[in-house]
């Protein structure tokens, strides 16, 4: 076991690493960032920030050297970034579940791989014979196999015709085609798995998207037990199969009752950010026991809860950049509003969440519309 007071890394200064590291804090670690932005939300809270592109050497080795173990918080950090740190340090999650998170065609290949179910996908590099890609594809969503996230680096392809104009969309990179589903919901599991490969999972959520970008995340799970049971297993599946160390996020679809894998995230996810509010333990300080080896906390909920993701479009007005209505928000009975103290909003950005707490998920999905009107949000899409 690593134990407190000593140093523990973080690749990556958002949100997702600024609940990293306020969960070493609390537990009594000395925390480092290593991130390019100065004011990352990370590193305004750490001991350390080194502000350095994630392949600087210099940096890395600092790194290595000034902690007893070293986590990230997104899957876009270089793999060879944490296979350098793994020459002097702990690190996990390893490069191994990195590399096959960061890129949609090796994880949809391991998804094949290891008998795990998924949409029917075909592998685009450019210049295929559109013609020749399996009919079942058609209509589907091209989507770059790199980068990607919140609906960016993707388009719809309706027939084989219009294959080329779609990849010349997403700037002609190598890419997967995906099958386009009718889906019943979408749902995620996520999960802490330790060294020695002992889990603990949390509830499945219940997604809504809005133009691609999650919009609200519902606890418990609107479908039946079994389900809920069934995705649970194949979320561990997925992190045995990786040999994964640290928190997982599984995201999944439901069509027809059958669920599919659409993405793995090798970190903390969006929608287990209800953990922070609703949970004994929350999903960043998992990630850190399994970092440290740790043993894992139980991860049952207090409470029902329902998360609703402030976009940076909501501070904007015409151009003008406002502050919403947080008195009105915070006058909603169980309402936890979580601001991540980015500088500048933008259409799209994540700018914080207010999830509502209740007993009940009826009182938390009531709680939810009212904290959406309070701020000037539409209804929650169906």
């Amino acid at each position: 076991m690593i134990l407190p007071p000593a140093a523990v890394g973080v690749l990556g200064g958002g949100q997702l690493g600024m609940y990293f590291v306020r969960a070493a804090r609390d537990l009594g670690y000395e925390t480092w960032v290593l991130d390019p932005g100065e004011g990352s939300p990370a590193g305004r809270i750490a001991d350390h920030h080194l502000v350095a592109a994630y392949d600087d050497r210099e940096a890395l080795d600092r790194m290595g050297r000034a902690c007893a173990a070293v986590t990230t918080e997104f899957e876009n950090v270089p793999a060879d970034a944490l296979d350098h740190l793994a020459a002097v340090t702990v690190v996990a999650p390893g490069s191994g579940s990195v590399r096959v998170c960061q890129d949609r065609i090796a994880e949809k290949t391991f998804l094949r791989d290891h008998g795990l179910a998924h949409a029917p996908f075909a592998v685009v590099e450019g210049g295929e014979d559109a013609a020749a890609l399996p009919e079942e594809l058609f209509p589907g969503i091209l989507k770059s196999a790199r980068l990607g996230y919140d609906g960016r680096g993707q388009a719809s392809v309706a027939t084989p015709d219009d294959l080329a104009a779609a990849h010349a969309e997403i700037g002609g990179v190598p890419a997967v085609l995906e099958q386009r589903l009718a889906l019943d919901t979408e749902l995620s599991v996520v999960l802490a798995r330790d060294p020695d490969g002992a889990m603990e999972a949390f509830a499945p959520v219940e997604n809504r998207h809005t133009a691609g970008i999650l919009d609200t995340s519902t606890v418990p799970a609107r479908v039946p037990a079994a389900l809920q049971d069934e995705a649970t297993d194949l979320a561990r599946r997925v992190a045995e199969a990786l040999g994964h160390v640290g928190t997982l996020g599984v995201e999944l679809f439901v069509c027809d009752g059958r669920l599919l894998v659409n993405e793995i995230a090798p970190r903390p996810h969006n929608s287990g950010h209800p953990t922070l509010d609703c949970c004994a333990v929350d999903q960043f300080e998992q990630q850190l026991r399994a970092l440290c080896g740790l043993p894992l906390a139980d991860p049952s909920a207090h409470s029902a809860a329902v998360m609703v993701n402030l976009l940076g479009d909501l501070w904007l007005d015409e151009g003008r950049v406002r502050e919403p209505d947080w008195a009105a928000l915070l006058a909603v009975p169980g309402a936890r509003l979580h601001l991540y103290g980015k500088a500048e909003a933008r259409p799209g950005r994540k700018m914080g969440h207010v999830t509502v707490v209740a007993p009940e998920p009826e009182a938390a999905a009531d709680g939810a519309a009212r904290a959406r009107r309070a701020v000037g949000l539409p209804p929650a899409p169906g």
